[in-house]
């Protein structure tokens, strides 16, 4: 017993002793940290008080979690609020998203949408099944598909391995494509066997020679494999429209450098224009190339600004002939998404979708173009009124990237520029993509996209349309103030009735 006591004794004297030394080398921390702060002349708050102000940048970092989680209502947050990201955590898990005791949306919120239910609902049996859509007519390989929802173009750089991969095998459970963002083909696109869009950025990562310049080889090789169905050409993307695509150093792997062709020691910049495009001309010159080399369809990826390149690009069209326009443009909203970029083009360069895609539409219309070039919308397009919103704007196809970043897991943390990502969403970080199951995520990809589709028909049916791209500008309406609302169609009046219209397909 007495050898216990002395144990007990002996341990006890040793945690004094290191709580001392803990103690003493807290102290000492404090006194330097004082003596750094005070004398240093950087910071104002640290300089007049010292050490304590230090919390200050500690207490900024976690107010961005304290306030999504505690303070922030359910429908106050940007970019995507609590009931928009509840939503598809919910569709993604495939589990029941129905509420009960009313409605927490504002409905007379300015620029809400009100679809318009008819007296006579589709029943279940009248529904009918999505239509077959052909892309690239003149294409040698035009690509078909029977979804309106596909994923948006998101790069492996920007996202991580397992993410991509869990996207490639959920958009293939699915029956959708998945774009590959601008930063090439990675084995991770095609691991899933889902049918894949490459999508060419300005620095045409991984069909570029050594000068950068598009490389037909390479290009040919891409388009070798099956999966590959189309190309796209991006030319601009919403959250950072007229400056090209930025990939930290930190998150430039030795894989991505090689599939890039790029260094590790400085960060990804891409130029801000295909330097081989610098009118509408030069630019179906390289669509056109790029559907001849390939063989298969090309479009563009645009984010509306100065409206003068609407019509010189349709113009272009007619006097070469529709066979050599775009066989889709990609309309990306001014306040879309992306893993970095400038805040000044974020919040304050292009027009967001709900003014962007009627009036491409609209002008593919009057120009006679509209059958020609089938038209792709982007851009926060997350939840089934998105969705079925851009339906009715005149939308062909309907593209996400953050709603399957959602179902991948994120959780809005902000963090997808820094390699920090707590999902392993956007992160090359080992122990943070431990997190992210690509067999799992999967299933939740999976799920997302077939529950928007199911949604959205549900509001269609409601509407009386037996499916969802029947709906029209006719099918929604739009509050803009005093609590009035107006029919869609009435913002933005078919092609037909404006007094510009000759209806010849060209002015």
């Amino acid at each position: 017993m007495q050898a216990v006591f002395d144990a007990t004794a002996d341990v006890l004297q040793f945690m004094a002793v290191l709580f001392v030394f803990l103690l003493g080398l807290g102290v000492l921390a404090v006194i330097v940290l004082y003596i750094v702060d005070r004398t240093q002349h950087r910071h104002a708050v640290r300089r007049n008080y010292p050490v304590i102000g230090r919390f200050r940048y500690w207490f900024e970092h976690l107010g961005e979690f304290f306030r999504q989680y505690f303070f922030a209502n359910d429908r106050e947050e940007l970019p995507f609020n609590r009931a928009q990201r509840s939503w598809a955590y919910r569709a993604a898990k495939n589990l029941d998203n129905t509420s009960a005791f009313g409605s927490t949306r504002d409905i007379r919120r300015e620029g809400a949408v009100i679809f318009l239910n008819c007296a006579f609902p589709k029943l279940d049996e009248e529904a009918e099944p999505i239509a077959a859509l052909t892309i690239g007519p003149h294409a040698r390989h035009p690509y078909t598909t029977d979804k309106f929802f596909h994923v948006s173009g998101m790069s492996y750089g920007a996202l991580s391995a397992p993410a991509v991969r869990a996207l490639s095998m959920g958009a293939r459970k699915a029956g959708i494509w998945l774009n590959t963002g601008e930063g090439g083909l990675a084995p991770w696109h095609l691991e899933g066997g889902c049918d894949i869009v490459f999508q060419i950025g300005t620095a045409k990562f991984g069909v570029r020679d050594e000068l950068g310049r598009l490389d037909d080889e390479k290009l040919a090789a891409i388009a070798a494999h099956d999966q590959v169905r189309m190309f796209e050409l991006k030319l601009a993307q919403g959250a950072k429209p007229g400056k090209g695509g930025i990939l930290p150093k930190a998150k430039i792997t030795e894989e991505i450098a090689k599939i890039r062709a790029v260094s590790r020691e400085r960060d990804a910049i891409s130029p801000n224009r295909h330097p081989e495009v610098s009118s509408c001309d030069e630019l179906l010159d390289l669509i056109g190339h790029i559907r001849e080399v390939t063989g298969k369809p090309c479009g563009c990826k645009i984010v509306v600004g100065q409206t003068d390149f609407l019509d010189d690009l349709c113009l272009a069209i007619h006097r070469r002939g529709t066979e050599h326009a775009p066989d889709f443009l990609t309309v990306d909203s001014g306040d879309g998404g992306t893993g970095a970029a400038p805040m000044t083009l974020m919040d304050d360069v292009g027009l967001p979708l709900s003014e962007a895609l009627p009036m491409v539409v609209d002008k593919l219309d009057e120009y006679g173009l509209r059958k020609r070039v089938r038209v792709c919308a982007s851009g926060k397009r997350v939840n089934p009124v998105d969705v079925a919103w851009a339906l009715c704007a005149g939308a062909d196809i309907v593209l996400a990237g953050r709603g399957f970043m959602f179902a991948l897991g994120c959780i809005q943390a902000m963090q997808c520029n820094k390699n920090t990502c707590p999902t392993g969403v956007t992160t090359h970080d080992p122990r943070l993509q431990r997190g992210l199951v690509p067999s799992d995520k999967a299933e939740r990809v999976a799920w997302y996209a077939r529950n928007m589709i199911k949604e959205v028909e549900t509001i269609a049916h409601s509407c009386g349309v037996a499916r969802p791209r029947l709906m029209t500008r006719d099918h929604a309406r739009v509050v803009i103030d005093n609590n009035r609302s107006v029919l869609l169609s009435e913002m933005w009046p078919p092609a037909e009735t404006r007094p510009e219209y000759t209806g010849s397909g060209a002015p």
